[in-house]
């Protein structure tokens, strides 16, 4: 699980761990994988190893993945979760900045690519495996250019590789949250709201008014998708795009 010291990647690690599973949380903070691990272990009683590593160097992957294949015996899923936060700001081409979409590209889409890289052997070995790659409806809306160009790198990435793994057993799909509370959800409503110039409960309704069951999405009810996607009932899924946002009024995907 990467991305797993907070957020929804932290939410799927709970969520993977009450379903039996025994989880490896990666994310580059020590002491926030260390305090993620002891909640998880203490909610699920499963064995949670704590691995700091960074998506955006390939030796620190290969590293990461050795001790979690070591420590746990393998390795059947991965959720890919690791990126930089997105506060939905709308940039336009003269604020473009290549340095930040270039961290941006290497941390998510690169990031996922080395981790996807390392765990393809041992699933193969194992001719099982689920990957579950999160990316965001940024890939389906206009407004933020890194935004959308990494999402729907993501998107691209995971139908590419479910149909060469597909066969070997391995199902990859990727799932589209939409703006989910979690820890980062009062900074990105103070945000948005300063620049629409409107207060943080307006600027919340407003959110909640596009959303079909009218409220945002919980990182735990984004969790329980991925969860589903991790389990061998999901093997129908394959390249397949799910949207977790508690559906969008208006635009019609099929």
């Amino acid at each position: 699980m990467t991305g797993g010291s907070r957020g929804i990647g932290l939410a799927v690690a709970k969520a993977l761990a009450a379903e039996g599973a025994d989880v490896a949380l990666l994310a580059r903070d020590k002491a926030a994988l260390e305090a993620a691990r002891e909640t998880v272990a203490a909610a699920s009683g499963r064995q949670v190893l704590a691995v700091s590593a960074d998506t955006g160097d390939d030796e620190s992957v290969r590293a990461a993945v050795r001790a979690v294949a070591e420590g746990l015996g393998g390795v059947d899923i991965l959720v890919n979760a690791a990126a930089r936060p997105n506060t939905g700001a709308v940039t336009g081409i003269e604020k473009f900045d290549a340095a930040d979409f270039s961290e941006q590209v290497n941390v998510k889409v690169l990031g996922y690519l080395r981790c996807i890289r390392e765990v393809v052997p041992l699933m193969r070995a194992a001719g099982w495996g689920r990957i579950i790659n999160i990316s965001g409806q940024a890939a389906r809306s206009t407004g933020a250019i890194t935004g959308s160009v990494r999402n729907v790198a993501v998107a691209a990435m995971t139908k590419n590789l479910a149909d060469e793994l597909g066969k070997d057993g391995i199902n990859v799909n990727v799932v589209h949250p939409g703006v989910t509370v979690t820890e980062h959800t009062p900074q990105t409503l103070a945000l948005r709201a300063e620049r629409a110039g409107v207060s943080v409960p307006e600027i919340e309704r407003r959110i909640g008014a596009s959303i079909g069951i009218g409220r945002l999405v919980t990182a735990e009810e984004v969790a329980t998708v991925v969860a589903f996607l991790a389990s061998p009932k999901s093997v129908a899924l394959n390249g397949d795009a799910i949207t977790a946002s508690g559906g969008n009024v208006g635009p019609i995907h099929y």
